[in-house]
This record gives structure tokens, C-alpha cells and sequence, in this order.
């Protein structure tokens, strides 16, 4: 009988066969699933929340709004810097097609009768830069938008919006003062978005705009819109106003500061600083030349009218009201303190004056090449006799002088808000030169007579700012007391001792030297100024050779009423020949007038 064959075993290997396979299949499964689940969890969970970010973003739009900048007021509320709306036409480069460009220039063009070459040149310049919104023009009329306004809808890509840009209204007027505006640069918004700047802004560069940034500039909001795929606004999720910046009222009268800016309309360079002797307050502050700030408002500048700006010899930008010049015979009152306050040389002393007096290897001439005789303070001053000085100066010695300068406020910045823009001066004296005058080899520029000499009447090794000579005047028209020079009326007591301080002089110095002042005004180099219906002035002309080899300064400085003064004015004419009596004075005369006037109108 034939055996049956045994096909269990076969039976067994093919259903082994079949487990294995479904167990790799369901292990094939589960790897997947795991994998999905795993990034799953990488995506919502691990980077829920970046991802959420990104997705919103995609949606979510954040319209930046620009704060308003705070105005700038003179002291009677008048407006010097405030700000105005501009209508700018954009385009949306994303939103329309290369081939469409051509007809929607034509169409823009035709609507707003704005050259089609201009609109051409700003929208490459704009690709070329990767711009999603490029400017094609600014300072839209009110009849352009409202043409732009009826046509929009025909006009996909293309919108009208509004810019707040600082404007000065009296343009050059007080400009280096106020200063101006500019857009921060890459490298600033670097250091300067963690105080909420945004790429866009715009900060205070110089003069006020810039010492009162902060102050200034105001809080930017912003609206948060929904949009869809091609950018179209869906609806708005909320919004934030922006906070404006606080008005800033200063201590400049408008009225005396178009006084000195016409005073100076004639002079090829110059400053006139006017100020308050009993609180440091600044009434006017002008320089020339000048320079328009609007011009910093522009939304296109070339490179050429920029270079005529930062690039001119004249140094438009430059102010001289905080920059040190020669201050010539302005400057003997301060040998004066000196004399007097070491004792070697008292109020009373009477002392001879010559055609010359030889210092060193150079013989020292007296302005008129004849000499005043005998003569004591009061007439050095009102005769501006350089050989009394002379012999003042060389006796008391370099270290007395500078102490004395710096007793009046030089070789120091007078702690206006300008700082970061002015100059401390020079008093050269024995510890400067061992130290090279700033210029040399130490122990190689020694401190020599002629120094001492030049030195004693204002010259060559002494050069202050209009600023520092009137603080310094201050002292002699308020009764002894060195004030801090301020262009904000802020609510401080300027009267405090530590911005009103006592200068340790002796009573005889002062008098003698305010009796000297008055002089030159009745009867000296000033009597030009002393005017019926002007209180009584005091001052002091000054004719200085300019060390740096141009032409002659001219200045005056003077204080009035002499008697309880209110107003100190120092005008100064850069390389203007002639002497300070012909150029100087008349330009304080006229600063006087307006303030004068400005005083007997408020009595009634």
C-alpha cells in the first residue's frame, strides 16, 4: 500500500511565511505612523509655536503709524519747528505684472500730469533696490489725490498715502539752533530698536532736534490688518495710536532773533549770541552762514546739492556762535581780574604807556603808535591801550591769567544743551605749551614773553566762542555770578548755586571794571552805541588778527541797562577788517533796538 505524502510541513513553512510578512508589514506600519506622529509632534508641539508665528505673518500685516514730533516754540508760543502732512504716490511692485507696468505709468502719468520719465527712473530705481513699495512721487497736490482717489480702482497696485515730515516754517532762521532731522541710518537702528526705533524713523541729528530727542520724537502705533493671498485688506484686528512727542518751548525770542539773523545779513561770516545775565537764558542765537533744515526733509536729494551743502568752503553747517575765534581786546577785562586779583597790580594802579614795549626778540606796538601816557584801568579799557595790557599780563604771569579765564567760564564748555557741538576754546599758558599746544612734541614748545604778550590782549594762544565771551560779560553786568547758558525754558531753577555761581572776585574788581566798560561806551571805541533812546551800555570793542592767517575778526560784546541789567550781547564778524566799532557794534546796536523796543511795548 503507497505511503499518503506528508504536506504539514509545507503547510507549516508557507503560514510561517505569511506571519513573517505580516509582521513586517505591521512593523513597516507602525514605523510610519510612528514617523508621522514624531513630526507631528515636531511641528505642533516642539515648533508649534514659530510655525504659528510664521502662518500669521503670512495673513497678518502690521501697519507701522509714525508718532507726531513735538513742535519747537519760541518763549511767546510762536512756531519754529512743527510738522506738515505729505501725499506720496506709491507702487506695489508685487502686485503688478512687468508687461502692465508700460500703461499704468502712461495712466499715472496722464491723471497727475507727472512726467512719465520721472515715474519711469523712481520705479527701476526702486526694483534695483528690491523695494515691495516704491515712492514714484511726493508732495501730491490736493487736486492730484482727489483725481487719484476717483480713478484708484482702475489703478490695482498703485496708492496714495500720507507722510508727517518735520517742517520749519521761518526756514534758515535759527537753523543751527533748532537743528534738523534725518532718517537713522542701518547701523544706528542696530543700537537703537531696542528703544522702539523702526527702520523708517527719523532722528534728531543736530542742534535742539537732536539734545532733545527723547522729549521729541513720541511713541509709534500701528493698525494690525488681515489680508488674503494677493495682499488685499480683509479686515482690521485692532489697532494702536501713536503717542505724539511733547512740545518743547525755548528761551528764543523770534522777534530778537530775526534782529541778529538781518544784522548779520551782511557779513560774510559771523555769530550773535544774546542772553539773559541774571538766568543764562539764550534770547538769540544766530550764525551765518546758514542753511535751510527743510532741506533734510526732501524725499530725493542728488548728490550734488548735498555736496553743496556738507562740501562748501563757506561751511554753512558749521555754527560759529560755539566755535572759538581770536578774541582780541574783548578779551582785557579778563587781565584786568587777573591783575586785580593777585594784588600785584590794584583797581588804583596807574601805569605808563608807550609807542612799543619789547618781550623776547619782538617789540610789541601800542594800536596807535603813540601810547596814552599815564592811565589806570578805567582808561586802558576806554583807550583799549594794548602796552597797559602788556605790562599786566607779563607781570602777573600765564598761571594768574588762566586762572582768571577760568574763573569767567573759558577753556570749559558753558553747559548748553549744544554741547556735543561746542567748542572749548584755548587759554594758552606754561602747562599747556610743556604739553605741545596740541599740536607738538611735548617738552619741544616751550612758553615763551611773546606768548605772555599775545596772550595778555587776546591773541594767537587765546581763542574763545561768542557763547563763552558773553557768559563771561554776564559776570560783570549781574553783579559776580557765573550763569549756565540754557535754549529750553524747562522748569529748573536757574537761579540754584549750581547753575548760578558765585565767582569770588573782589568787590573793587568788578566796579573797576564795570566803570571801565561804561567808559568805553560814553566816551571810547563803543560811543557810536551810546544812543538816547537806549538805556545806558556798557562794552567793550575788539579787533583781532586771525591766527590762522586770514583777514581781521571784528567783535563787541556788551551788557545793558547798565544798571540792573537784563541783556547780554556779543557780536562777532569773522574776517571782516575794519575793527569791532564799524562792523561789531552796529550789529549789537541792532539786537538792542529790537529788544528795546520789545521792552517799552510790554511796559504798556
Amino acid at each position: 500500500m503507497a505511503k499518503k505524502p506528508n504536506y504539514s510541513g509545507i503547510s507549516n513553512q508557507r503560514n510561517a511565511g505569511i506571519y513573517n510578512q505580516s509582521t513586517l508589514f505591521l512593523l513597516l506600519i507602525l514605523f510610519f505612523c510612528s514617523a508621522i506622529s514624531g513630526r507631528l509632534f515636531w511641528l505642533q508641539v516642539l515648533k508649534g509655536n514659530k510655525y504659528r508665528e510664521m502662518s500669521e505673518q503670512n495673513r497678518i500685516r502690521l501697519v507701522a503709524r509714525s508718532p507726531m514730533r513735538g513742535r519747537l516754540l519760541d518763549r511767546n508760543g510762536e512756531v519754529l519747528a512743527s510738522n506738515k502732512l505729505r501725499y506720496n504716490l506709491y507702487i506695489k511692485s508685487r502686485l503688478i505684472r512687468s508687461i502692465d507696468w508700460p500703461s499704468m505709468k502712461e495712466s499715472l502719468s496722464n491723471l497727475l500730469k507727472i512726467d512719465s520719465n520721472l515715474l519711469e527712473n523712481r520705479f527701476q530705481l526702486g526694483l534695483d533696490k528690491d523695494k515691495l513699495r516704491i515712492t514714484l512721487a511726493t508732495d501730491l497736490t490736493p487736486q492730484q489725490v482727489l483725481r487719484f482717489k476717483e480713478q484708484s480702482d482702475e489703478l490695482l497696485g498703485a496708492q496714495v498715502d500720507i507722510e508727517v515730515v518735520r517742517f520749519y516754517p521761518h526756514r534758515t532762521l535759527a537753523a543751527h539752533v533748532l537743528g534738523y532731522t534725518q532718517p537713522i541710518t542701518n547701523e544706528e537702528f542696530k543700537v537703537l530698536s531696542s528703544d522702539n526705533y523702526v527702520i523708517q524713523d527719523r532722528i534728531g541729528r543736530t542742534g535742539l532736534e537732536a539734545a532733545y530727542e527723547s522729549h521729541l520724537r513720541g511713541e509709534w502705533g500701528g493698525e494690525m490688518l488681515e489680508v488674503d493671498a494677493v495682499g488685499t485688506i480683509q479686515r482690521s484686528l485692532g489697532q494702536k495710536s501713536a503717542i505724539p512727542g511733547k512740545d518743547l518751548t525755548l528761551t528764543i525770542d523770534l522777534d530778537l532773533q530775526k534782529a541778529a539773523e538781518d544784522a548779520l545779513a551782511t557779513k560774510r561770516a559771523g555769530a550773535i549770541v544774546a542772553l539773559d545775565p541774571r538766568t543764562g537764558a539764550v534770547l538769540a542765537m544766530a550764525s551765518r552762514p546758514g542753511f535751510d533744515p527743510n532741506f533734510f526733509s526732501k524725499f530725493f536729494t542728488s548728490q550734488k546739492e548735498y555736496d553743496q551743502l556738507f562740501l562748501s568752503s563757506q561751511k554753512p553747517l558749521f555754527s560759529r556762535a560755539v566755535n572759538s575765534y581770536d578774541p582780541g581786546s574783548t578779551w582785557k577785562p579778563v587781565t584786568a581780574v587777573a591783575g586785580m586779583e593777585t594784588g600785584k597790580y590794584p583797581s588804583d594802579v596807574v601805569l605808563m604807556t608807550t609807542s612799543c614795549i619789547k618781550y623776547g626778540s619782538h617789540c610789541f606796538y601800542e594800536y596807535n603808535r603813540r601810547g596814552f601816557g599815564k592811565i589806570g584801568y578805567e582808561d586802558a579799557l576806554r583807550f583799549s591801550s594794548n602796552t597797559f595790557f602788556y605790562q599786566i599780563g607779563i607781570g602777573v604771569g600765564s598761571k594768574a591769567l588762566y586762572k582768571a579765564a577760568k574763573q569767567l567760564g573759558f577753556d570749559a564748555l558753558t553747559g548748553i544743551e549744544l554741547s556735543y557741538e561746542e567748542s572749548k576754546g584755548i587759554v594758552g599758558n606754561e602747562e599747556w605749551a610743556e604739553k605741545g599746544r596740541g599740536w607738538g612734541e611735548p617738552g619741544k614748545t616751550p612758553w615763551i614773553p611773546e606768548d605772555m604778550a599775545s596772550a595778555s590782549i587776546g591773541q594767537a594762544v587765546v581763542q574763545i566762542t561768542p557763547l563763552q565771551l558773553a557768559r563771561a560779560y554776564a559776570v560783570f553786568a549781574n553783579g559776580g555770578y557765573l550763569i549756565t547758558p540754557h535754549l529750553a525754558a524747562r522748569d529748573i531753577d536757574w537761579y540754584s548755586s549750581k547753575r548760578r555761581r558765585k565767582v569770588r572776585l573782589k568787590p573793587s574788581t568788578l566796579e573797576t571794571i564795570r566803570k571801565g566798560l561804561r567808559k568805553v561806551v560814553e566816551i571810547g571805541t563803543a560811543a557810536p552805541i551810546n544812543l538816547p533812546h537806549l538805556p545806558k551800555i556798557a562794552g567793550k570793542t575788539g579787533t583781532a588778527e586771525d591766527s590762522t592767517g586770514g583777514n581781521d575778526h571784528a567783535w563787541f560784546a556788551c551788557f545793558a541797562p547798565y544798571e540792573n541789567s537784563e541783556i547780554v550781547v556779543v557780536a562777532f564778524a569773522q574776517n571782516t577788517p575794519g575793527g569791532g566799532s564799524v562792523h561789531a557794534l552796529p550789529m549789537a546796536r541792532q539786537v538792542l533796538e529790537a529788544w528795546n523796543q520789545g521792552r517799552v511795548q510790554s511796559a504798556f
